[in-house]
């Protein structure tokens, strides 16, 4: 079990470093007020992993692939990244300023980690997928503990990912210049654009 668990951790890392939504918001947050609100991205988009693994690991990720949710869903997921890919464009031309108040500093960045967690729709294949992924590491019928032992070693991996992703992401902060930063923000605002045209790709 313990291998199991080590692997299950494994997948969890690769999950949650891979580039999307919830770092390029991560960073663009992180460069404007530093650690926490870039943290508090990362803590809310557990909202969603945790739901998708939950789902997906009880087999009800197949039964939501489904046009009725999967497009509300899609669409959601298309308009917030459109909004949010905006803004990132916006203050590449006109960098913000820090925020002397930590609370509006944070304001929002927990919610819009959940929000791009909850609303992608790539979740559904990825949990819907990941009984292959079981059996490729020698787990082809799942107990119900096996089950226990993956979900704890994915989120035991997604929660010490928020801490290092806010942590690099206040470190490239520190160090980078401003061009760094506006050339950051530009290039988040390209992907989040980019990803929010593949999510309406899929509505057509």
């Amino acid at each position: 079990m313990f291998s199991f668990f080590l692997a299950a951790m494994l997948l969890g890392f690769v999950f949650n470093a891979a580039p999307g939504a919830v770092f390029s918001e991560t960073l663009r947050r992180g460069l404007r007020d530093g650690y926490k609100p870039a943290l508090l991205v990362q803590i809310g988009s557990l909202v969603g992993d945790a739901t998708w693994a939950a789902l997906g690991l009880t087999g009800l990720a197949l039964l939501l692939d489904s046009a009725q949710i999967r497009y509300p869903l899609t669409l959601a997921s298309a308009l917030y990244l459109a909004w949010l890919g905006y803004q990132s464009l916006r203050d590449a031309h006109r960098p913000p300023q820090p925020s002397d108040d930590t609370q509006v500093a944070a304001g929002g960045a927990f919610a819009a980690g959940a929000a791009l967690s909850l609303t992608n729709p790539q979740n559904i294949v990825y949990w819907a997928a990941m009984g292959g992924a079981m059996a490729a590491i020698g787990v082809a019928q799942p107990t119900p503990m096996h089950l226990a032992v993956f979900f704890a070693g994915f989120m035991v991996s997604s929660i010490l990912w928020c801490f290092i992703c806010a942590g690099l992401v206040d470190w490239f902060r520190r160090a980078a210049s401003l061009l760094w930063h506006r050339l950051t923000y530009a290039a988040c605002g390209v992907v989040l654009l980019g990803l929010a045209g593949m999510s309406a790709m899929e509505l057509v």
